[in-house]
């Protein structure tokens, strides 16, 4: 069996006794083997299969060849080798984890301590599991409802500010400008362009452009949209209709001019629905062509 054979079972622990004892037969792999069995405890995943190993050894083939590779060159390619092996490693364990939805899509999970993530509709959370013990902190973008299990501080960063709790059940919305903390048990800590401020349960931050808008009291025990109902107050028609086109496949086309508001809530399980739900308090019209949906004022052409 050629060397390069027996270094590929070694490395994958398939290595016979006889196998490796003819392995450590080479001198000139002796500090190799040194080498390998003081890494032991990096454990490394078996992705060292024979198309990856191929790949190494076609690339090593490709340099200049010469009339003789004494001790140190051939010490010098295993150890380039095993610098793969070990990077490799690296890279696997301390890759992020990344949680995404797409349109009209919810998903809910747990984190390694337990403590529970749902995802809205167009959403993602990042975090790396490998450093959870030491560090609970993830990152979001879009929208999550967060019930954290009690223990070190637990931090969600976003691009607008940051959340930070020891453990309590909370939703976090940032999109854009806009920053929103609602608290629905416990304390939560909200950090923002330098300023620090307490949302206590049933109490709801609005954020917007680094500028506190407003702290004011919430009810409920949870975030409408996790029994799929999106709910407003005083909210934009463009925020409104943004939000719609997350929850169903769609593209809004509005007519309309007038900088409407609109208090009220639509579902996510019927568009037909949702669209009266919305447009019959602004007197508005629609029309639905495929998955475009045109917005226009009552009476007008």
């Amino acid at each position: 069996m050629d060397i390069d054979t027996l270094l590929h079972k070694y490395l994958n622990g398939e290595a016979t006794v006889e196998e490796i004892s003819q392995l450590k037969a080479h001198p000139e792999f002796a500090s190799y083997l040194k080498i390998a069995e003081a890494t032991r405890k990096f454990e490394a995943p078996n992705f060292m299969d024979a198309e990856n190993l191929t790949a190494i050894q076609n690339s090593i083939k490709k340099q200049p060849k010469v009339r003789s590779i004494n001790s140190l060159q051939r010490f010098m390619r295993i150890a380039a080798l095993f610098a793969v092996v070990i990077a490799t490693y690296v890279f696997v364990s301390n890759r992020d984890t990344k949680i995404v939805t797409q349109i009209a899509e919810h998903e809910t999970f747990e984190l390694p301590d337990h403590s529970e993530v749902t995802l809205n509709a167009m959403s993602k959370i990042t975090f790396n599991k490998k450093d959870w013990k030491k560090e609970r902190a993830l990152t979001l973008e879009g929208e999550a409802f967060f019930k954290v299990e009690k223990g070190e501080k637990f931090q969600v960063n976003t691009p607008q500010g940051s959340v930070a709790v020891l453990g309590t059940q909370f939703n976090v919305y940032v999109r854009g400008h806009q920053f929103y903390v609602q608290c629905y048990e416990g304390l939560v800590s909200v950090n923002f362009n330098g300023n620090d401020i307490k949302v206590p349960a049933g109490s709801y931050a609005q954020i917007e452009n680094n500028q506190l808008l407003a702290l004011t009291k919430a009810e409920g025990t949870a975030p409408s949209w996790v029994d799929f109902e999106s709910s407003f107050s005083e909210a934009s028609l463009e925020a409104v209709l943004n939000e719609l086109e997350r929850q169903y496949p769609i593209t809004v086309k509005n007519k309309t001019i007038a900088e409407n508001k609109f208090t009220g809530s639509f579902t996510h399980k019927n568009l037909e629905v949702a669209l009266r739900s919305i447009c019959e308090p602004l007197q508005l019209e629609f029309k639905i062509d495929d998955d475009e949906v045109m917005l226009y004022a009552k009476n007008s052409n």
